[in-house]
């Protein structure tokens, strides 16, 4: 069975986001990377090092519907997708490809967008 291994992020949307991020920095000292995103090292059960994401968007964005959503770190997407679509889970169909990992999506039962993530080695 596959499973969540981590949160790889957490997106809000906000109608001052450069704010709202300093905000974070400032407020809470959390570091952020070449890119502008806050971002939360930690270490995975295996000892590997990962990151979440916190990452401030417009708040008009139609990237996500709601206020928030949060981004899972997945081994296998794929196998992910195809075990939540055979549960009866709403899956979107678009599958996007970056050079930092793999995304997918699905809704959760109360609407909101669940961003999936297969990071590529060493994410």
């Amino acid at each position: 069975m596959e499973r969540a291994r981590g949160i790889g992020g957490a997106f809000m949307k906000s109608s001052t986001p450069e704010a709202l991020k300093d905000w974070y920095v400032g407020m809470l000292g959390l570091p952020t990377d070449d890119d502008g995103y806050v971002v939360i090292p930690w270490r995975t059960v295996d000892g590997e090092v990962a990151t979440t994401t916190l990452g401030f968007f417009d708040a008009t964005t139609d990237y996500f519907p709601g206020p928030t959503m949060l981004n899972f770190r997945v081994a296998n997407l794929d196998a992910m997708l195809e075990q939540l679509r055979a549960a009866g889970v709403a899956v979107s169909d678009d599958v996007m490809e970056h050079p930092y990992g793999r995304f997918g999506w699905c809704t959760d039962p109360d609407g909101n967008k669940v961003e999936l993530w297969e990071p590529i080695e060493g994410q």
